[in-house]
Order: structure tokens, then C-alpha cells, then sequence
């Protein structure tokens, strides 16, 4: 236990009458500020207009906000269901929610706006979501919401600060440090092939086919409610999608192999 690291940083960093400034809430907003920067640098590089970001931050936003939310409350619902007071409060914020809805926020903003469509923007934030979701767990180390099960491995952490949602005193493994580090490791290995991706979409299914696998196996190293079958929540959304991700990878793929032949065949009818 001498070896584990300890995190005495007291999640919250100010309060103002009822108004509690926290750690946890600060690094989600620049979580999302950083996919907001990233949209801005995609959408001038290509040339496009950013006045149709407004819209689709106004749709988006809200979206991931409220699915976020919503995610928490179905997964925790007996809390919720004796302290309704809690649904409008900061905390419990899902990284799946917020990928599900802002991900629908976008489809529809590509809906209501033909110049940008959705796959072209998904593929093109898949870079900003990854760094995004890693400045987030920052903030999930420090609150210590999302702590690990129990263990005395070196590289385990014990939480000291009386405001931690993590047991007190207790080594738990540092399975949000893990999830910065996959982050990180994705965003490099993902940039690195991503000129392979030639199919609009594509580099988002994969984004959301990697995320959901990286869930599915590190969520049986934490705490948590079963959901569903023995699985946690976030389990059995990353397993759906991955399988998601997957059939529309394979039926993309076929279509455009199809397309690429119907083109070549028409070429050597034509010559």
C-alpha cells in the first residue's frame, strides 16, 4: 500500500452560496470547449462557413448535456427516484450519453443543413472527441466518481479528501488514468491511418467501435450496478456499439466496393 498513489485534491474548488464550483465540472466544460475549437479549425480548413456552427453547437450541446444526464439517471435510478431534486445537478454526466446525444444533435443539425453532412463532421471531430473525453477523466480522477475496484497493486490510488465520491482509504485501481492513456494511445494510432479511411463515416464507426470495446473490457476492472445481464450500463452500450459500428462498416464497405466496379465497368464499356 506504501507504493499506491494518493489524491488528497479536494474535488471541489470553490463555493459561492449554492453555486459549487468543482474540478469535475470544469474539465468537462473544457472537454467540451476543445471539441468546439476542434470543429472550428476542421470547418475553416475545408472553407466552409462558420456561421452553421452555431447551429449545430446550439442542437449539439444541449443534446449530449441532456442524454448525458439522462444515461446517469436510468443507470442510478433508485437514488434518483428518492432524491429527484439531483437530476438538474452537475454530477453523474456520462461519456456515452454525451457521444449518443451530441452525435444526434449533429444528425440533425445535418438534417437542417445540407452544407455539411454528418458523416463528413463525425469524421472530422473524431480527433477533438478523443482529446475531449481525456481532459474529462481528468477531472473523473480528481472527483474520484469513477474509481476502480479494489487493489493493492502499485499503481493503485487512494482517495483522502472528505469531498471524494471514491472510499476513502481504500486503494482502488486508476481505471480513469487507464482511460486517459487508451485516449491518448487511440488519438495517435487513429491519426496515423486515418488518410486510409476513404469511406465518409467510416473514421467515426471505428472511433465508436474502439470506445465501445475499451468500455466493455475496462469496466470489469470497476465499481459499478450491474445494468443489464451482470454488465454495467456502459457495457452494454459499448457492445451495441460495436456491433452497430461494425454492420455499417461492412455494409459501407460493400457498397462502395460496388460503386468502384459499377465505375470501372462503365469505363471499359465506354472505351
Amino acid at each position: 500500500m506504501s507504493e499506491s498513489f494518493y489524491i488528497g485534491i479536494d474535488p471541489v474548488i470553490a463555493r459561492i452560496g449554492p453555486l459549487v464550483l468543482s474540478w469535475y465540472v470544469l474539465m468537462v466544460a473544457l472537454g467540451v470547449l476543445i471539441v468546439a475549437g476542434w470543429a472550428v479549425f476542421e470547418v475553416r480548413r475545408a472553407g466552409l462557413s462558420l456561421k452553421s456552427l452555431w447551429l449545430a453547437a446550439a442542437i449539439s450541446i444541449p443534446a449530449a448535456v441532456i442524454f448525458s444526464k439522462l444515461l446517469h439517471v436510468i443507470d442510478q435510478w433508485t437514488y434518483y427516484w428518492h432524491n429527484p431534486g439531483r437530476i438538474l445537478s452537475a454530477e453523474g454526466l456520462t461519456i456515452w450519453g454525451a457521444v449518443v446525444g451530441g452525435a444526434l444533435g449533429l444528425w440533425i443539425f445535418s438534417r437542417l443543413h445540407k452544407e455539411i453532412s454528418f458523416a463528413w463532421l463525425g469524421d472530422r471531430l473524431v480527433p477533438g472527441f478523443l482529446i475531449g473525453q481525456a481532459v474529462g477523466r481528468v477531472g473523473c480522477t480528481i472527483n474520484g466518481c469513477c474509481y476502480g475496484a479494489q487493489s493493492y497493486s502499485p499503481v493503485s490510488l487512494i482517495y483522502t479528501s472528505p469531498n471524494s465520491y471514491a472510499p476513502l482509504g481504500i486503494p482502488t485501481l486508476p481505471v480513469t488514468v487507464f482511460e486517459i492513456v487508451f485516449l491518448l494511445v487511440a488519438l495517435a494510432a487513429l491519426m496515423w491511418v486515418r488518410k486510409r479511411f476513404h469511406t465518409p463515416g467510416s473514421f467515426f464507426l471505428v472511433y465508436l467501435a474502439l470506445y465501445g470495446a475499451w468500455r466493455l473490457g475496462s469496466d470489469f476492472l470497476r465499481s459499478g450496478s450491474p445494468f443489464l445481464l451482470g454488465l454495467h450500463q456502459a457495457q452494454v452500450i459499448g457492445i451495441l456499439a460495436i456491433v452497430i459500428s461494425l454492420v455499417v462498416l461492412i455494409f459501407r464497405w460493400r457498397a462502395s466496393r460496388l460503386t468502384r466496379s459499377a465505375a470501372g465497368g462503365s469505363k471499359l464499356s465506354s472505351s
